[in-house]
């Protein structure tokens, strides 16, 4: 879901697609341990038990791909993160939209430097974020 399928809008609303995001993510950290993902992400064991926990931690794109690496069949997170990378860029094409276009769209105060830069993996980009630009340009794209 996190870089698989990415089209954003089969979701209702930007929060919708990151609760999906969010039950995923929590999925894996209930099958490999709170305390063995803690150990190999370097995430805070009080963020991935409020994952699991349903609860919304702040967490970055980069974390949430080594969490989804976590799975035995993914890959490793810096394949996932391009994975991410490349597909909002590919949306982006097919959508014809630009970052400036993005940026006036979104809730995020973000300028359109800003969305281009979360959008390279130049800058950190949130979990909340990412499901809010995956969004807009699913629904542009329809």
């Amino acid at each position: 879901m996190l870089y698989r399928d990415l089209d954003g809008s089969e979701a209702e609303s930007p929060e919708d697609l990151r609760e999906q995001y969010e039950t995923e993510l929590a999925g894996v950290v209930e099958a490999v341990g709170v305390a063995d993902a803690a150990d190999e992400t370097g995430i805070d064991r009080e963020r991935l038990d409020a994952l699991v926990a349903g609860e919304s931690p702040e967490l970055t794109v980069e974390e949430a791909c080594e969490i989804l690496a976590l799975e035995p069949e993914e890959p490793d997170a810096e394949i996932v993160r391009a994975e991410v990378e490349d597909r909002l860029l590919l949306g982006m094409t097919t959508a014809v939209l630009d970052v400036d276009t993005i940026a006036a769209n979104l809730d995020a105060d973000l300028s359109g430097k800003e969305v281009h830069q979360r959008v390279e993996g130049r800058a950190p980009m949130t979990l909340a974020e990412y499901a809010e630009i995956h969004h807009f340009i699913g629904e542009r794209k329809r």
